[in-house]
């Protein structure tokens, strides 16, 4: 699959059609998807009607959007009209959504072709895509080894080369890790730079929607689609959005790059760390000035966030009791609390429980202020930090992951262990900064690099260009 941007080329000048491009990647599908596991459902007809409609108004020279014929998928996240979003969870198998989230409708009134929805972690609670409830996915560039998560479906579908745009959600990590991980590009935009509107809550404080793609020209492309105001997102803000592709290939000049010390210390694979200091070098050599930078507090990112997360976790997935919509265990049926607690127990799998716990025992009398009040004070030391940082630098640069892919087994039964992963990420979305990850190279074993780069708020620009100038 070529990029968007290749492709909307090719679109207007005629050399090939829409319904073509999007019957091409719906038989890939169907020929490869059945070993890698990325799409949940492929939304075959409605993708082809919409590749006809979009060819035939471009033949009779009528206005058509900006991402017009353009194949994409979307996490199963995104509530879509009439179709199933099931946050990858045995809880919401079954569920229709009623309306289209906000980005969904940008995204159909740019004309892009809504493809399918693709697999994650439950809830968007997971590193690996393991978490899912209806099935794993593999990563596209090593079966062995996950794809990362939680928007593992999104990442890999592009890796595949399925579709050139994808859908993810990013509340630690989620967009940049499994973007590393699978050797793509994924941004997390500044919080409330894009609406939350229709998209399943997991941590209503953290959670960003964001675009994976296989260059950052494409994600910017996608970006300047979503994003943007909406009333129906009280988070959502009031400011407004850059042509990011007018000036995603121009380079910046006089960049000053940071690097983060505590980046740099134990913990962090001996390729990962040489890959990512090669992307220093070459923004040197290409006339950028390089500092060191600290973020004294990024040490404390992991049990603040996962602390944060769970809370908001805990409260946000009250509403899956059984009554309303989704799953329900009726093997009770005269007993209320009987029935809450048996559609918990066997509605939510075993990583999504544990964050639920962890969440509800943070916030339970005696605990909020050790726990969940701590944290949120520690949460704004951790933006303190990079906005000292940001006063020397314009943007930082640093690895995305502390590891590379591993592979499918290895981390599910040790939750720490997988944790750590967000090691590099989580702290971007307590600051509720942008950052993107870009390939950067490949392990001795052949498996992706990813280089991370962090931008002021409202910087995402900036980000894009920086990214450009090293692609």
């Amino acid at each position: 699959m070529q990029t968007a941007m290749n492709l909307l080329s090719r679109f207007e000048s005629g050399e090939v059609t829409s319904e073509a491009v999007t019957a091409e990647a719906i038989a890939e599908i169907e020929s490869r998807d059945g070993t890698i596991g990325v799409f949940l459902e492929v939304f075959r007809e409605r993708a082809l009607t919409q590749a006809r409609s979009v060819d035939a108004r471009r033949k009779k020279g009528e206005r058509v959007g900006k991402l017009a014929g353009v194949p994409i998928a979307t996490k199963d996240i995104f509530s879509i009209d009439g179709e199933i979003v099931a946050c990858a969870s045995k809880m919401l198998r079954n569920y229709r959504a009623p309306y289209n989230a906000t980005v969904i409708e940008k995204l159909l009134a740019e004309d892009a072709v809504l493809i399918g929805r693709v697999n994650m972690d439950e809830f968007a609670m997971g590193g690996s895509t393991e978490n899912s409830a209806l099935g794993k996915t593999l990563n596209p560039r090593n079966h062995e080894c996950v794809p990362g998560g939680s928007s593992g479906g999104s990442a890999a579908a592009v890796a595949a080369e399925f579709v050139p745009l994808a859908l993810g959600t990013d509340t630690g990590g989620s967009i940049r890790q499994p973007a590393a991980f699978c050797g793509v590009v994924g941004l997390k935009p500044t919080y409330g730079r894009v609406s939350r509107y229709g998209v399943v809550a997991f941590a209503s404080s953290l959670d960003q929607v964001g675009p994976i793609a296989q260059t950052a020209e494409d994600a910017a492309l996608l970006l300047e689609v979503i994003a943007g105001h909406d009333p129906k997102d009280s988070t959502s803000l009031h400011r407004d959005v850059p042509q990011y592709i007018a000036t995603v290939n121009t380079p910046i000049e006089n960049l000053r790059i940071g690097y983060v010390r505590e980046h740099f210390a134990e913990g962090l694979d001996a390729e990962i760390k040489a890959s990512v200091k090669n992307v220093i070098e070459k923004y040197r050599s290409l006339g950028a000035s390089v500092k060191e930078v600290s973020l004294p507090h990024s040490k404390y990112s992991i049990p603040t966030y996962y602390i944060i997360s769970s809370c908001e976790a805990s409260s946000n997935l009250a509403r899956y009791d059984g009554m309303h919509y989704g799953f329900r265990d009726n093997s009770a049926p005269d007993d209320l609390i009987e029935t809450f607690c048996r559609t918990r127990s066997a509605g939510f799998g075993a990583e999504v429980k544990r964050r639920i716990l962890l969440g509800t025992y943070a916030l339970s009398s005696g605990y909020y202020d050790a726990y969940y009040l701590k944290a949120l004070k520690v949460r704004r030391l951790i933006r303190d930090d990079f906005d000292r940082a940001f006063q020397e630098v314009d943007v930082i640069v640093g690895p995305t992951t502390p590891v590379p892919p591993f592979k499918i087994g290895d981390k599910i039964g040790d939750p720490l262990s997988l944790y750590l992963c967000d090691l590099y990420t989580c702290s971007v979305n307590l600051a509720g900064i942008p950052a993107i990850s870009v390939p950067c190279g490949q392990t001795s074993d052949g498996l992706p690099i990813g280089v991370q780069l962090h931008a002021p708020p409202l910087q995402e620009e900036r980000l894009f260009r920086a990214a450009r100038m090293i692609e």
